[in-house]
Parts: structure tokens; C-alpha cells; sequence
């Protein structure tokens, strides 16, 4: 394909596959947000893809003041539910990062956990990553690594309709500094039969 995703589309098959679930995730923290952030001293952050609001909580657990974006609605009720539960405070926001309206450089840490970013020819869904990290800030990307192509395209997706991290590593010039850039062993394997073993970790820090 060569036209961008439609937005739309993409939202209602999110609401699909989280409306088929009582809850489709863990509920824990992703281990690489986990990791990467657990020592660092609270600022703001923003969570791409927050899906039912695991990593968003804990991060305002931890005194970050976070908005967390997700196109599924159904998703965000769900995220909503856990931090009254928790009881801490989260901006929720109903939105494709792209479309998102957010202010530039203004995030401590944008946190993008195994995202599905619609790609385009533009690349809108990178440079509004880059563009929502403070001077100073991080960058926290993270992919399952070793994608099979080809079982993707057999269940229907087409892996060149969406950023990978060669799309966001080619952007991370001049200004950047990329301080981690590595495969690691998942702690616990992902996927309907395990096979996700490994992710790749990227970390980049704004300099300007």
C-alpha cells in the first residue's frame, strides 16, 4: 500500500480487539519504561499508545505529571478506571499522535511502547515524536524485534503502512543524542505463542 492508513479505521479496530478482551494486556509497566526511567527524577512525560494505562500510571505514581494518548476509546475508559483506582492523576487524550494537539518541545520523556504509528510520506507520526521532546528530554522507543514480514502480511498487515525504528533513528540528527540503541531479552515473552523473545531499545536525549 502506499496511501497512509486511515485514522478512522484504525481507531475502530483497536476498539474491536480491546472490546473482545475484558483486559488485553498485563497491567504491569512495560520492563523497558521500567528500566530506562525508574531512576530518573519526575518532569513531564507524554505516553504514545497508552493503551489501558499501565505505564501511565506508573509513571504519575511516581510524581510525573502525564498525559497518555490512545485512538482506541475504549482503551482510554479502561486506563481512566485504573488511575481513579490508583488514584493518582493522568490527561488522558482521545487521539492519533499525529492528529494529537500537543505542545512542542514539551515533554521530559515521550514514552512510545511497541507503537502501530500510521507511516506517510511526510513521516507525521515520527517528527511529532521528535517534536514533543523538551530540550534535554528523552526519547523511549521500543519494537518487538525480529518482525516476520511475511507472517505479518499473512494475517493481513502491511508492515510498510507503519514506523519502524529505522524511520524514527533517521530523523534523530544534529540536535539528538543516541545514547542506547540495542536488541535486549524480553523479561517475559510476548505474543500468542512466546515468539516475541527480544525487543529493541531505543534511547535518544534532545540536546537543543
Amino acid at each position: 500500500m502506499t496511501e497512509t492508513p486511515d485514522h478512522r479505521n484504525t481507531a475502530a479496530e483497536w476498539d474491536e480487539r480491546y472490546g473482545g478482551a475484558p483486559q488485553l494486556f498485563s497491567g504491569r509497566p512495560n520492563f523497558a519504561l521500567v528500566t530506562e526511567v525508574g531512576e530518573r527524577a519526575p518532569g513531564r512525560a507524554l505516553d504514545v499508545g497508552c493503551g489501558e494505562g499501565a505505564d501511565a500510571v506508573w509513571l504519575a505514581e511516581r510524581g510525573w505529571k502525564v498525559t497518555a494518548l490512545d485512538v482506541s476509546g475504549v482503551a482510554l475508559a479502561r486506563a481512566e478506571q485504573l488511575a481513579r483506582q490508583e488514584k493518582v492523576q493522568v490527561e488522558w487524550v482521545h487521539a492519533g499522535l499525529a492528529d494529537a494537539e500537543l505542545p512542542a518541545g514539551g515533554f521530559d520523556l515521550v514514552s512510545v511502547q511497541y507503537p502501530a504509528l500510521p507511516s506517510s510520506p511526510g513521516r507525521d507520526a515520527e517528527r511529532a515524536l521528535l517534536a514533543a521532546v523538551a530540550p534535554g528530554g528523552l526519547l523511549l522507543v521500543v519494537f518487538h524485534a525480529g518482525f516476520d514480514t511475511e507472517t505479518a502480511k499473512a494475517h493481513g498487515i502491511d508492515p510498510a503502512d507503519y514506523v519502524w525504528l529505522d524511520d524514527v533513528l533517521a530523523l534523530l540528527i544534529d540536535d539528538w543524542h543516541v545514547t542506547i540503541d540495542e536488541n535486549r531479552v524480553r523479561q517475559v515473552p510476548a505474543g500468542p505463542e512466546g515468539q516475541h523473545t527480544h525487543d529493541v531499545v531505543l534511547r535518544a536525549q534532545r540536546l537543543l
